[in-house]
């Protein structure tokens, strides 16, 4: 399942190298997290105009969970925000 996230969000992304999906357990039978993660400029390809792009990679992920017994649940991760420490001028 993986493997599949990272090859659509490489297919959309024109930093490819910069994708990196990471697969997490939740305790018990909640199934597991696909967490994705791009470069900054990167981050509205993946979601796409309205959340659309990303609703459906979600349901193929969904699909390919369905068909292979199992629950996923692919969230996209948002870069770190840059915070500028400059004192506040008086």
């Amino acid at each position: 399942m993986k493997e599949l996230v990272e090859e659509i969000a490489k297919a959309l992304v024109e930093n490819p190298d910069e994708v990196v999906v990471n697969e997490r357990e939740l305790p018990g039978d909640q199934g597991t997290v696909l967490e994705l993660r791009v470069a900054p400029d990167d981050l509205g390809k993946v979601i796409g105009k309205q959340g659309r792009t990303a609703r459906s990679m979600r349901s193929l992920v969904n699909a390919a969970a369905t068909k292979a017994n199992a629950r996923y649940t692919l969230e996209i991760a948002e870069p770190p925000r840059a915070t500028t420490a400059e004192p506040v001028a008086e």
